[in-house]
């Protein structure tokens, strides 16, 4: 399941219909900033996980946050706490305001939609993001084996849908990688 899929699905739309009324979007807008939004989030996320110590602060994050709670209840994404949360995601997954803005800029040009909507939007995307990764995380089981060796690995395999960072078409190369990677740091 892709990134989008998994935000388009959860609470049944919910969490996408509110992100989207909070901006005076209807349903072909807001899904149209997704798309043009979540590619950098996931190269972001990609970059992140790839870098030394990157996969575990990820699962660490994930283990500590209460990111799922924008899901299961999507009001909370007016809270301001939201926006905060989120600003703090994108530092780590984009790095810099300037990135973020660009960011926006381009899904504007894209879309249509003003980047300065964008701009506000794409914190609380992120926020979406990791209550997804959240989400998924815990159905699958691998936040309860921290200390499991096959634990990052599971997890890796959880997020190949969304790192193909040659955009090939494959993520084979990019996941194995990253696996030796982990593999030479343990």
């Amino acid at each position: 399941m892709s990134l989008l899929d998994a935000l388009m699905s959860a609470g049944g739309g919910s969490a996408v219909g509110q992100l989207g009324s909070r901006f005076g979007l209807d349903e072909n807008q807001t899904m149209a900033a997704l798309q043009q939004l979540l590619p950098a989030l996931g190269g972001g996320l990609q970059r992140n996980v790839s870098a030394e110590g990157g996969l575990e602060n990820l699962l660490g994050a994930l283990s500590s946050g209460n990111h799922s709670q924008y899901l299961d209840n999507p009001e909370l994404l007016n809270a301001d706490e939201a926006t905060t949360e989120g600003n703090g995601i994108l530092s780590h997954l984009l790095g810099s305001k300037d990135v973020s803005r660009e960011v926006a800029a381009n899904a504007s040009e894209q879309t249509g939609i003003g980047a300065d909507v964008l701009k506000q939007m794409l914190p609380l995307v992120a926020t979406m993001v990791m209550g997804s990764l959240s989400k998924r995380s815990d159905a699958s089981g691998y936040l309860e084996r921290p200390d499991s060796p096959a634990q990052p690995l599971g997890f890796l395999e959880m997020l190949t849908p969304m790192l193909d960072s040659n955009r090939d078409g494959s993520v084979a190369d990019d996941v194995l990688g990253m696996i030796g990677r982990y593999m030479r740091n343990r």
